[in-house]
């Protein structure tokens, strides 16, 4: 055992020396145990829950984290508008049997039901009277309830046959709703086109129940979860060496070995090859990580002087539109003057790829045409990032393409009980939510820590 790292402070200091003496020697051929029982590699909130509950066995181990913060995809910016914002996964859908809304309680922190308010705009509309409006938008919305539906039985149907995708399940009399219908059943839902997933995956995840949201912000909440947990910033792992006793880690600073490593990179930065495997990894595993490839799901965040928008708090704002350029609006999250607007699916990657500076501009024009021009000059502050330019996410989260149920069941199977994986990509029924990555997580290391003391584990897929 280590004692020191039970008390490892997260800080940025401690992060560089907490654990300098374990990698910063030349090499370790001259030991005949691994230096630690387990390495998890990436502090997301798989890493954390993972972390957590290795805490609990009293195993020697550590989290290495390649950038300067712990939360992956969860990130809780609370300099940009003073107040809490979350750059990434800003809801959380809890698995059954979750941990999470206990730890979460347990921890000061609330969770509570994402009220799912949803309205439509029409762009030009803004001239017309409250009360038609109002009449206009309550029947829409019942018409989209309506045809919500019929796509989610027709994709349902379709499961039951051949994996194909959710396009071609798709009812063919959607008329003027089409566009609209695809954009919020596919971008807006799952960061992909409907095209690109399947319709055996979707039909999986009509039935999850509603996701919750978070005051304190969701990367905050996985920070306060992680306290306790030992984890070395700065830290990118090149190459795992694994081998049917043990792998030997290559960091940086050095190298340092261990009896097991659960992985929790994303399968964007492991199909990229930041990490290398010697040997290299059996052919299964590379193909997941190219099937599981990551959506483009990013925020751009307003700050508007009062509610110009004249919208509740969490209200979801739609438009009906007639081609593949839309967003989403996540109004006042939480009561707060912020809202979050959301470019998704090969739009949204369009807007990234040509950097923030176009991404702003497109979410200033749309409020200006979806809400007029006085709430366009209400806009006091905005912000945007791209997921798929951080070196080390490169993307927002797993897809669900035709075959993915296989690439998740290839990446639930370690490698020599030495290498295993693990992440909100391979969970089976809550892939691509923050409760999905947790849960695995947490099973992902009771595998482990069940094979280090020769127990049976339980199931690590979800």
């Amino acid at each position: 055992m280590a004692p020191a790292l039970k008390t490892f402070k997260l800080t940025r200091r401690s992060a560089i020396g907490g654990l300098v003496s374990a990698v910063s020697c030349p090499a370790f051929a001259g030991r005949r145990e691994p230096d630690f029982d387990v390495l998890i590699i990436g502090a997301g909130a798989a890493g954390i829950a993972a972390g957590r509950r290795l805490l609990a066995s009293n195993k020697k181990f550590a989290v290495l984290e390649a950038s300067d913060r712990m939360g992956g995809r969860c990130f809780t910016d609370t300099a940009t508008f003073n107040l809490p914002y979350d750059r990434g996964a800003c809801s959380i859908h809890l698995p059954a049997q979750s941990s999470l809304a206990k730890l979460t309680a347990q921890n000061g922190a609330e969770l509570y039901p994402d009220p799912e308010r949803q309205q439509f705009k029409v762009r030009g509309r803004n001239g017309l009277e409250k009360d038609l409006e109002e009449h206009r938008s309550k029947l829409e919305l019942e018409e989209f309830y309506a045809d919500r539906v019929r796509c989610y039985a027709a994709i349902t149907q379709a499961a039951g046959k051949d994996d194909i995708s959710c396009a071609k399940a798709l009812p063919a009399d959607l008329g003027d709703w089409r566009r609209t219908m695809e954009f919020v059943l596919g971008p807006y839902r799952f960061g992909a086109e409907l095209s690109e997933l399947s319709a055996k995956e979707y039909a999986v995840s009509i039935d999850r129940d509603a996701a919750r949201l978070c005051r304190l912000g969701v990367g905050a909440l996985i920070g306060k979860l992680a306290l306790g947990v030992p984890i070395k910033f700065f830290s990118p792992v090149t190459l795992i060496d694994w081998g049917e006793r043990s792998a030997t880690l290559a960091t940086g600073e050095g190298v340092v070995t261990a009896r097991a490593v659960i992985v929790t990179a994303s399968t964007a930065v492991l199909a990229s090859g930041k990490i290398r495997f010697r040997p290299n990894l059996p052919g299964a595993y590379a193909s997941a990580f190219e099937k599981l490839k990551l959506g483009s799901y990013d925020h751009v965040a307003l700050a508007f002087n009062g509610n110009p928008l004249g919208l509740a708090a969490n209200a979801v704002v739609f438009e009906r539109v007639y081609n593949t350029k839309t967003a989403a609006l996540f109004a006042h999250v939480h009561g707060t003057p912020l809202s979050l607007l959301t470019l998704a699916g090969h739009s949204g990657a369009e807007l990234a790829d040509k950097g923030e500076s176009a991404m702003t501009d497109f979410a200033i024009d749309w409020i200006s045409s979806v809400f007029g021009s006085r709430a366009k000059k209400a806009v006091l502050r905005v912000h945007a990032m791209s997921w798929k330019k951080d070196p080390w996410i490169l993307g927002a989260f797993s897809s669900a393409p035709t075959g993915a149920q296989e690439a998740r069941k290839a990446l639930s199977e370690p490698l020599n009980d030495v290498v295993w994986f693990a992440g909100e990509a391979v969970h089976q029924t809550f892939w691509g939510t923050v409760g999905g990555a947790w849960q695995n997580g947490e099973r992902t290391a009771d595998a482990v820590i069940a094979r280090l003391d020769h127990k049976t584990p339980r199931s690590t897929s979800g």
